[in-house]
């Protein structure tokens, strides 16, 4: 029996890597059903991240993912247009699931619900997955080729 009926989370998944893996982790460990919100190009622009991939193919990679590291898992996937999506008006959502670095966003998203006469959600907090040389693993190291998605460092040569 899970511990919640519903719970949200998001994400830009732009590259899918190992912290992204131990986020979605947590939420389906906690949780027969999730709702993943999945960052718009434009949001993802206008927050200051450029995307390799578009929406569509990181809707597509998100997917595939889901499907082969945790089969038979419910979900659903929205656009996301602004910081939470349908984890503040979704009646059902009795958590949500955030990074270290995001978990400001649950403090903020609580008082939205409040505001809308919803009850507030429990915020799981998962510690940021680091890199092999201790320092955190995202997707922009990735891009900068100083990590794999794994977080195995990338040796430079010179």
């Amino acid at each position: 029996m899970s511990k919640f009926s519903l719970v949200a989370m998001g994400g830009t998944f732009d590259i899918i890597h190992r912290g992204h893996l131990t986020l979605l982790s947590n939420a389906f460990s906690i949780s027969d059903k999730i709702i993943i919100g999945l960052t718009s190009d434009e949001f993802a622009q206008k927050k200051g991240k450029f995307t390799i991939n578009k929406y569509d193919e990181r809707l597509e990679n998100l997917i595939e993912m889901i499907l082969i590291e945790f089969p038979n898992s419910s979900f659903q996937i929205s656009k996301l247009d602004n910081d939470f999506g349908p984890a503040v008006l979704e009646k059902g959502v009795e958590a949500l699931v955030v990074s270290d670095e995001t978990s400001n966003q649950g403090i903020i998203l609580n008082q939205l619900r409040v505001e809308r006469k919803l009850s507030p959600v429990q915020i799981i907090t998962v510690p940021m997955f680091l890199a092999k040389d201790g320092t955190r693993i995202s997707t922009s190291r990735i891009k900068n080729s100083e990590i794999d998605i794994d977080g195995n460092v990338l040796s430079i040569d010179k």
